[in-house]
């Protein structure tokens, strides 16, 4: 058995600090939303496993030995016929980031519904975390993530779905489709205020959602997250309660925003695991995402169990 169980792309990362079209130094690294939750669930204590399907090739290769340095098990095929995507990011700006992707056609498009099936059977998972990203990637992609949900849900597992929406790879109508079919299987979403549309065309999209999930998480940045769950139904009632929680943003100088929304959902799975609070996951998680936002990469800063008091220490403190 597995604590957490997420499945998608990682794909080699390079980043300059300068446009790249400069030339200069670059950062090698690796990137991918789902993996980014693996490594901070890992990091937080717990016992985390990651599908894909990469290259046969070196950057398939550092993203094995990247997860497997930290503490992620993995479950992948090694493709003699597809490549293993990469994404560049370069900054224009001091405080804007642009981001390039090659990954059309990539190993990780060919992941097939046998495959997400077999996992989940496998691990039996106490959570199975998806993105709307991996569906995105091709038909086969998004057969294996309703696969893996639809058997997930069906053996009692929890089922998380962060919306992470990208324009690249598709328009709003198609996301809306498909995200709109894993729905049934969910117990937890996380999106933004500009994704809840993605979910339903209802006028209270968080009302709605909860009729059918159990938890409505939507994040704001700076701004913060609130925490929807259902309360009280009544048959005179519309729609069911919705307690709500908020969590501020924790003040801290913000150096890259890439993966904050990725660190955000690992403290909260984790704090899940830990069977905390609704309360105390907002705040696990807003304290995932503050340390992710004050350093370059989508992963590298992400904290330990240990490293969670530090922020509440003065910026700029010494710790002897």
């Amino acid at each position: 058995m597995t604590d957490l169980l997420t499945l998608g792309e990682t794909m080699v990362s390079v980043r300059t600090a300068r446009p790249m079209r400069l030339g200069g130094d670059a950062q090698l690294s690796i990137a991918g939303s789902e993996s980014n939750v693996a490594i901070g669930v890992a990091r937080l204590g717990h016992d985390v496993t990651w599908l894909s399907a990469l290259g046969n090739d070196e950057p398939g290769r550092l993203i094995e030995r990247t997860l497997r340095a930290e503490n992620v098990r993995t479950r992948i095929r090694f493709s003699d016929d597809a490549f293993t995507g990469f994404i560049a990011f370069d900054q224009p700006s001091h405080d804007i980031t642009r981001v390039s992707y090659h990954r059309r056609s990539s190993a990780a498009s060919t992941l097939t519904p046998d495959e997400t099936t077999a996992a989940v059977t496998t691990t039996a998972p106490t959570l199975l975390h998806v993105t709307g990203i991996t569906p995105a990637l091709s038909d086969t992609a998004r057969a294996a993530t309703l696969a893996a949900i639809r058997t997930a849900s069906a053996a009692g597992t929890r089922v998380s779905l962060d919306v992470n929406y990208r324009a690249r790879l598709w328009t709003r109508p198609e996301a809306a489709t498909a995200l709109r079919e894993l729905l049934p299987h969910v117990h937890t979403v996380f999106a933004s205020d500009d994704e809840l549309d993605l979910l339903t065309d209802a006028e209270d999209p968080v009302a709605d959602l909860l009729r059918s999930v159990d938890t409505v998480v939507v994040t704001a940045g700076g701004k913060g997250a609130w925490s929807h769950t259902k309360g009280a139904e009544s048959i005179d009632a519309p729609a069911p309660e919705v307690h709500t929680i908020h969590s501020p943003a924790l003040p801290v100088t913000v150096v890259d925003s890439i993966g904050a929304g990725d660190a955000f959902v690992s403290g909260y799975l984790s704090a899940t695991l830990d069977n905390l609070t609704p309360d105390a996951r907002l705040t696990r998680a807003t304290t995932s995402g503050a340390f992710c936002v004050t350093a370059y990469g989508d992963w590298e800063s992400l904290p330990t169990r240990q490293d969670l008091t530090l922020l509440t220490h003065t910026q700029g403190t010494a710790l002897r």
